[in-house]
């Protein structure tokens, strides 16, 4: 390591997150990300990385995307955030055409500059139509880290903060288990049910079929309304729009957040019926956000819309997704005692090892073989393997190479034997 990054990764314990940097050198990651472009990352010591993480779906369509690079200065040139309180051109564009393009009813978006922003207006948004506070979600729940946003998730988030729900107004469920959702629902105190379509911070447990068909059900039969978070599913990752859709199911309110960014100016939308957004008839100054629906952000979201629903795109997640999926069975006829499993709809996969934490030796020899991927927080035996929607064949050749020697590696750091010889392709 350089001594130039050594000095900056001590800067950055002085002076931003100690834990978060030290926790990431004890792993074996000193990564400092400098230049970036495509689906790839460079080091501030010059090495690349193949990013299969995308910041959990931001970079969808890359890094640093000509297209959205050219829309945004584009824009900067006669726009800037604009005033939250007023019309705007760029802000009702982009409302207008996620009503075209999300599941049928979804009317009014709401706006803000992040995922956990989305989440606290869906659920402010069902409190209010419903006249009740009660909120479900799943065990081992990701939906961000704001004031009630948090609550919906799993405990190591809210407890730092002493934010744990402590009214019984937040309810967590086991995932996949109707019975269990039924038991929250049937008293008919509960708002809205909400869900990642495949929830990614839990290692992306698959929907087992006619799961999210049957929450539905129960919703419309206790009066609660379905809030489907597609932050980490929506935009093409499952090879349809909306990952929601493709299992059947219209919520009442949806969030996209991260994708739509670009990765280039930060916006969330939280996308409502007309019944779930009725308090923007009553009173619409009840929710403000400075940055929410910045006019920038529009622009660059409209680009994101229009590049994401162009066929060849549905075709390319398709094709990909079938090649990394092929590639990585191969690999895992190799090493079938460790590499055990693979969840995968679409470009959303996740990766099962045989040990309590073996995504996390998989991340460290990934890293050091030229792929960057993240280990789910609250399932360490899951890593989360995001390919981008626009990746070419030869990247992920490339990918698939890297990633065969990587796991080859870890295998033998957590069984302590010899890795098989011998490659998957050719």
């Amino acid at each position: 390591m350089s001594r130039a990054k050594l000095e900056f990764l001590e800067a950055s314990k002085s002076f931003w997150n100690p834990d978060k940097t030290q926790f990431w050198q004890d792993a074996g990651v000193d990564l400092v990300i400098d230049r970036r472009e495509g689906y790839c990352l460079y080091d501030l010591d010059g090495s690349r990385l193949i990013d299969v993480h995308l910041n959990g779906g931001t970079y969808n369509l890359g890094h640093r995307n000509p297209e959205l690079i050219e829309v945004l200065n584009a824009g900067a040139r006669r726009f800037d955030m604009g005033n939250h309180h007023f019309p705007a051109l760029a802000r009702t564009a982009l409302a207008e055409a996620l009503a075209a393009c999300t599941p049928d009813g979804l009317q009014y978006t709401i706006y803000g500059a992040g995922g956990a922003e989305a989440v606290e207006l869906a659920i402010k948004s069902a409190r209010n139509a419903t006249g009740k506070r009660k909120i479900v979600s799943i065990i081992k729940a990701y939906h961000g880290h704001s004031g009630l946003s948090v609550k919906t998730g799993d405990e190591r988030f809210s407890r730092t903060f002493l934010s744990e729900d402590t009214l019984g107004e937040f309810i967590q469920v086991p995932f996949n288990d109707l019975d269990a959702m039924e038991d929250a629902l049937k008293g008919r105190d509960a708002a809205a049910v909400i869900m990642e379509t495949i929830p990614a911070t839990y290692g992306f447990p698959m929907p087992h079929e006619g799961y999210l068909p049957g929450v539905r059900k129960l919703c419309d039969r206790y009066d609660a309304l379905y809030i489907a978070d597609e932050v980490q599913t929506g935009l093409m990752r499952t090879g349809e729009m909306w990952g929601v859709t493709k299992y059947g199911v219209t919520p009442d309110i949806m969030v996209i957040g991260k994708g739509i960014t670009g990765g280039m100016y930060p916006i969330s939308c939280c996308v409502v019926s007309e019944h779930a957004g009725q308090w923007l008839k009553q009173d619409g100054f009840a929710h403000m956000s400075t940055a929410g629906g910045a006019e920038l952000g529009c622009i660059v979201a409209l680009k994101v819309l229009e590049i994401t629903q162009r066929p060849e795109v549905r075709s390319m997640v398709r094709h990909i997704s079938d090649y990394i999926r092929s590639g990585l069975d191969e690999i895992r006829t190799l090493y079938p005692d460790f590499f055990v499993g693979i969840r995968q709809n679409g470009v959303v996969m996740g990766l099962e090892f045989n040990h309590p934490e073996g995504a996390r030796p998989v991340m460290r020899r990934l890293y050091e073989n030229g792929v960057w991927a993240i280990f789910s927080a609250l399932d360490p035996r899951v890593l989360q393997f995001k390919p981008g929607i626009l990746m070419t064949q030869s990247l992920s050749e490339d990918l698939l190479r890297r990633v065969e020697t990587a796991i080859g590696l870890a295998r033998g750091d957590v069984l302590g034997s010899t890795p098989k010889s011998g490659r998957a392709r050719a």
